[in-house]
């Protein structure tokens, strides 16, 4: 009877034992490779986040000092058309690139239509109208060397608009259509750079004008 029951069972041999072995260290490798790969990418994004935000942070700009406003005339009936600011990069870090607007062809007080020279871009909001992409000139202040980028500890002069007599490229007169920049009137100045975040500007005309005023 024992002979009829065990006629046919076969054993594990260490031929088979072997395979089963290096199988199961196979898909241990192929596992422990995928999650090793998976970290180190994890990694390299998290790297490439933290050096992009930094890249971000040092290339904000600060606003130095004041901000000058020239007005046409004194007294109730003045208009503003020029802003005058002072700029340096916060941190001392990324070069910013002031290159200035190409001069339009006429005196519209914005940058020339279809020839882009600029990487910063400065608009103009208040409660009636947004102006895109005024036209402005970078004067360098201090020990900047002769090149228009923004590096560390330099300091460039912006001013938004151009010649007084109202003449090629234009002033705020001329760019601003709807409503002129005038007695009591909020706006706000916004300067985009190619990297970083954005300057706003704000700031309030008095109720009385004098031809050159410190916007405080």
């Amino acid at each position: 009877m024992y002979r009829k029951y065990f006629k046919h069972e076969k054993g594990i041999t260490g031929l088979e034992t072997a395979i089963i072995l290096i199988a199961f260290v196979v898909v241990a490798a192929v596992f422990a490779y995928t999650t090793l790969s998976a970290g180190l990418f994890s990694t390299q994004k998290s790297q490439e986040a933290v050096y992009s935000g930094l890249k971000e942070a040092q290339s904000t700009l600060e606003l130095k000092g004041s901000v000058i406003a020239t007005a046409n005339e004194s007294g109730d009936d003045g208009r503003i058309q020029q802003i005058s600011f002072i700029v340096s990069n916060v941190l001392g870090g990324e070069a910013i690139d002031f290159t200035e607007p190409t001069d339009p062809a006429t005196a519209t007080g914005l940058g020339h239509a279809t020839t882009k020279t600029n990487k910063v871009i400065i608009n103009y909001v208040d409660e009636y109208q947004t102006v895109n992409d005024l036209w402005w000139e970078v004067t360098k202040l201090g020990d900047a060397d002769a090149d228009y980028l923004l590096e560390n500890n330099e300091k460039f002069k912006i001013t938004v608009g151009g010649p007084i007599a109202g003449t090629v490229p234009g002033n705020l007169i001329n760019a601003l259509t709807d409503t002129d920049l005038n007695i009591n009137t909020k706006f706000s100045l916004i300067i985009q750079t190619p990297v970083g975040a954005v300057l706003e500007i704000e700031r309030t005309i008095p109720a009385y004008m004098d031809l050159i005023m410190n916007l405080r």
